[in-house]
């Protein structure tokens, strides 16, 4: 990958977390929708009313989570591009406009997300002796905003993952 010119500002973000559980662990948590919906959210009370995954390269996915006490749904979408269980995930990212919870249809006053364009995620399972370090790389993001903003929702995913892994000291699926 091809560093920025100096001075510049970076529009990918790059976050790594340590779980204490085997990478195929982390990984089915992170592409089977019923352990999806356990932990998909920015925060706790987040809830995870659509989640639709065709593990498939070309595949599609469908993200939506809806904060506490609001009545949308915020949905993230897109298509696999690279699958190596369990391993890697490549796919892209871009969100639908938000959803009223009640009617499934556009939410004419609801805050949009914050953009529309397309950008990649990498998510890779490494093993480090029974543990799983997971990195995920999110890029092209049209500027420096958009990227902060995804590191502030992406950093709550992880530990809303990490609080389900670690719970009560049980991996998902076991």
């Amino acid at each position: 990958m091809t560093e920025p010119a100096l001075g510049a500002v970076s529009t990918t973000l790059k976050l790594n977390r340590t779980y204490p559980a085997a990478p195929e662990l982390v990984f089915r948590a992170w592409t089977d929708p019923d352990r999806v919906k356990q932990w998909w959210g920015i925060s706790e009370g987040y809830s995870t009313p659509i989640v639709e995954i065709d593990l498939q390269v070309g595949g599609r996915y469908r993200l939506g989570m809806q904060p506490p006490d609001q009545n949308v749904i915020f949905v993230a979408t897109g298509v696999y591009q690279e699958i190596t269980r369990p391993e890697k995930l490549v796919y892209t990212w871009s969100w639908e406009p938000t959803l009223q919870a009640d009617t499934l249809e556009p939410a004419p006053d609801a805050p949009a997300m914050m953009d529309a364009q397309e950008t990649l995620v990498t998510v890779e399972f490494l093993d480090r002796s029974g543990a799983t370090e997971l990195v995920l790389t999110h890029e092209n993001f049209p500027n420096q905003e958009a990227r902060d903003h995804h590191q502030q929702g992406w950093t709550g995913v992880l530990d809303q993952l990490d609080r389900t892994l670690a719970g009560d000291g049980q991996p998902i699926g076991q």
